[in-house]
């Protein structure tokens, strides 16, 4: 479906761009097959939205811009973002530790900072191979008595970069330790309203409910299963949020007028370590342009946003398939603008 298309001032280029993105996204166009949902944002307007196949399957839905998908680690950001609101608050600092921050925890978190996990420096051990097989959906509590039962890391914390779903998993729990709220809660109060994002939610089966859901799917050789939920899709922090292009559209245009953040908050997000990481965003180039760029896959789901705020152009790509790597058409459709 074309809701908006301002490709170029030049209708035929402009044509040949269409042409082009129907031939990217064939593979999610056909009848039955979960789809996917495209945006190309410019000085905060939309430049182009499509959407392609079906958010429920069993009911025949068609995605929309509406349409909710789970974010996966597109999620990080917003955890990122609602450490450093309360930092401005002055509930915590970067330089934190797990032991000030939680008083149980055992010594060597004595060595773990806020900056750490943010950055994917703090060596914490993957949550996920704890998990056994055949065991109820996780929570962000539950990784954080998983990491009191632990008594290493991988490496000196702060010494080198390693992603850790983790790390964001802990700081959902510092959210709610130093604001004396629910993670969910804080987001939606701190972060959804203000940006007007009425319909994203940080979903918890059983606990909540999405609006205009899209359900994950694994197609293979044509067939399309179910493959919606994990053992992890569970925990908030580090993959838990759902939305739609319409509210990260608010989300991206709120945080570029600092709606949100104050500017120094914001630079500090963007500012890259270790594995070019900042806050919840990868930070480097593409092709000679500057690139904030973040992706997000679960079970049953691939995300990719990218963003060059040299020419204030934002790419977002949400699917509800758990194939392919959607790094490569984001970067494709950048090549048909940039």
């Amino acid at each position: 479906m074309l809701v908006l298309v301002a490709m170029s001032g030049c209708s035929e280029s402009g044509v040949q761009a269409e042409t082009e993105l129907d031939r990217l996204f064939e593979p999610y166009a056909g009848p039955g097959m979960p789809g996917a949902a495209l945006r190309v944002i410019r000085d905060g307007e939309p430049l182009l939205t499509r959407t392609w196949g079906l958010a429920d399957v069993d009911a025949g839905t068609p995605i929309g811009a509406a349409t909710n998908f789970r974010l996966a680690s597109v999620t990080k950001q917003f955890t990122a973002t609602a450490i450093m609101l309360l930092v401005e608050d002055g509930r915590l600092t970067l330089e934190s530790t797990l032991t000030d921050l939680f008083p149980e925890y055992p010594a060597y978190g004595s060595g773990i900072t806020v900056r750490h996990m943010l950055q994917h420096r703090s060596g914490l051990l993957d949550y996920e191979p704890m998990v056994p097989d055949g065991s109820p959906q996780v929570h962000d509590d539950d990784v954080l008595r998983l990491m009191l039962a632990t008594d290493r890391t991988y490496f000196e914390p702060g010494s080198e970069y390693r992603y850790s779903n983790t790390g964001y998993a802990l700081l959902a729990m510092i959210v709610e330790a130093s604001s004396g709220k629910s993670f969910d809660v804080f987001l939606r109060e701190r972060i959804f309203e203000p940006a007007g994002m009425s319909s994203t939610i940080a979903y918890r089966e059983g606990q909540s409910t999405v609006p205009n859901r899209a359900y994950g799917y694994r197609v293979t050789n044509g067939d399309v299963a179910s493959s919606d939920q994990s053992r992890w899709s569970a925990v908030w922090g580090d993959g838990g949020i759902y939305s739609s292009l319409d509210d990260l559209a608010r989300w991206y245009r709120a945080t570029d007028r600092g709606a949100v953040l104050s500017a120094e908050s914001a630079a500090l997000m963007l500012t890259p370590a270790l594995g070019n990481y900042g806050f919840g965003w990868w930070i480097d180039e593409y092709r000679g342009h500057r690139r904030h760029h973040h992706y997000g896959e679960t079970s049953g789901f691939r995300n990719v946003v990218l963003r060059f705020p040299d020419e204030r152009l934002t790419i977002i790509l949400l699917t509800n398939r758990a194939e392919p790597d959607v790094y490569p058409l984001a970067e494709r459709v950048a090549d048909l603008i940039l």
